[in-house]
């Protein structure tokens, strides 16, 4: 059988999806488990590589095995094995096509800002606290040169094996609701840390660092040295996988 298996994780101390040789990652944890479940070694493929620090609310991944445990159960029994800051929320049987990563149509991602003098224990793994007053208005106003379908070069960390830079953009909303801003980001495709790069050009023209008119530049440069910063992982979540 091929099973699509949905999580929802913590990524505060995981090095990221992606199993590697330096360090604990959610997809060796995923795996042992399984492993255990299923009684054989199972490899399973993830919808994406998040980054050390970066959390899911919705994480899709398959894999091949054969069981005599009910599908729609086997996030139940593998919640006994699982850490408590990785769940399994959902399993079912899918065609033997199915892949969870390159079947995905969009991802949606969230990230979150705190934007006041003094940080919150509560909030501290799931935001980055930003004290230096930030101008909404502004950082909407670049989030809209942004969207559409584009290079995203200028937005995209060294070291990316990605084939092509051009991604849809479709969607960039900067929100505020008390002292949080939130920017959600949708496309059919991100670039190695280009939610990040996004979110720390946006505080660039909050803290008034850059306008909303030299973003159009940065993307049609195409050059990382003349955006933001890159924001830090624990704001970001991947919130939604299409397929």
């Amino acid at each position: 059988m091929n099973l699509k298996l949905t999580l929802k994780y913590d990524g505060t101390e995981y090095h990221g999806w992606q199993r590697q040789p330096n360090g604990i990652t959610i997809q060796e944890v995923l795996e042992d488990c399984l492993e255990k479940v299923m009684k054989k070694k199972i490899v399973v493929t993830g919808c994406s590589r998040t980054d050390a620090g970066v959390h899911a609310a919705m994480h899709v991944s398959n894999f091949s095995a054969d069981t005599s445990i009910p599908v729609h159960k086997i996030p139940l029994v593998l919640n006994q094995f699982l850490p408590r800051d990785i769940r399994a929320v959902k399993c079912e049987e899918v065609d033997d096509g199915f892949n969870a990563r390159y079947h995905t149509v969009e991802k949606t991602y969230r990230y979150r800002i705190l934007n006041c003098e003094h940080s919150d224990p509560f909030l501290s793994r799931y935001v980055w606290h930003y004290p230096i007053l930030l101008d909404v208005d502004k950082m909407k106003e670049a989030a809209t040169y942004m969207m559409g379908e584009r290079d995203f070069t200028a937005f995209m960390a060294s070291g990316s094996s990605a084939k092509t830079t051009v991604r849809n953009l479709k969607r960039v909303e900067v929100e505020k609701e008390g002292d949080v801003i939130c920017v959600t980001a949708t496309a059919n495709g991100f670039l190695y840390n280009m939610v990040r790069i996004i979110v720390g050009t946006l505080v660039y023209v909050g803290n008034g660092k850059l306008t909303a008119d030299e973003v159009k530049k940065i993307l049609e440069e195409k050059d990382r040295r003349l955006g933001g910063v890159t924001a830090p992982p624990e704001g970001l979540i991947l919130e939604e996988v299409v397929y």
